[in-house]
């Protein structure tokens, strides 16, 4: 015959399961806290971005109608993507935007895109007419060139800027007069002042590093 202690001993009352069952839930939800506190809450590290809702070209003036706002995670987003559509739109891209790639402050015409290709905030971007069009045709975004000024009367060509960075063409080979073609090049604001003003009376042409 079992004792009354012996009896009691293995009886587990109610209530100490309960309190188990507890314990239980208190330590899971402590394990949980802890792995969104070091991971975040996903939803916190979506960042709304604006992408581009077609294909775009080269030279293109970007426009409400080609952008779509989009929700992406923070960490796979590139650097400078743009998440309001006024500092884009009436903006001149200077390569190809493919249909849903983020669209970020270099694919635009200006200030950053110039700081960043000369390597200085004192840069200003310049529009050029080559007098030979077959040289735009073959110039890409990123080529360094020297800016020359031909020969004038009484004057022999010279050189108006060395280390110009192409930021882009417009238009492609066969699609626009050779008028129209014109080619952006990066420069610090002094040599972009000279450039300017020569383009205004000389013909120029580029030679390439």
């Amino acid at each position: 015959m079992i004792g009354l202690r012996e009896h009691f001993s293995r009886v587990r009352p109610v209530w100490a399961d309960s309190v188990l069952v507890r314990r239980v839930a208190a330590v899971g939800l402590c394990v949980v806290a802890g792995v969104v506190a070091v991971r975040g809450d996903p939803a916190d590290r979506q960042r709304e971005v604006l992408v581009a809702a077609r294909d775009l070209a080269p030279g293109h003036v970007v426009s409400h109608d080609d952008l779509r706002v989009v929700a992406r995670e923070a960490g796979t987003l590139p650097g400078g993507a743009v998440g309001d559509a006024g500092s884009l739109v009436g903006g001149t891209l200077t390569s190809a935007v493919g249909a849903g790639e983020v669209m970020t402050e270099l694919r635009i015409v200006g200030p950053r895109l110039a700081a960043v290709s000369v390597g200085s905030a004192d840069a200003r971007i310049v529009p050029i007419r080559l007098a030979d069009n077959a040289i735009a045709d073959i110039l890409r975004g990123g080529d360094r060139v020297d800016v020359v000024a031909g020969a004038e009367e009484g004057r022999a060509a010279r050189l108006l800027a060395g280390d110009a960075v192409v930021v882009s063409v417009s238009g492609t080979n066969g699609t626009r007069g050779h008028d129209e073609r014109v080619v952006l090049v990066a420069l610090d604001s002094r040599r972009a002042m000279t450039v300017a003003a020569a383009s205004l009376h000389s013909a120029l042409t580029v030679t390439f590093h």
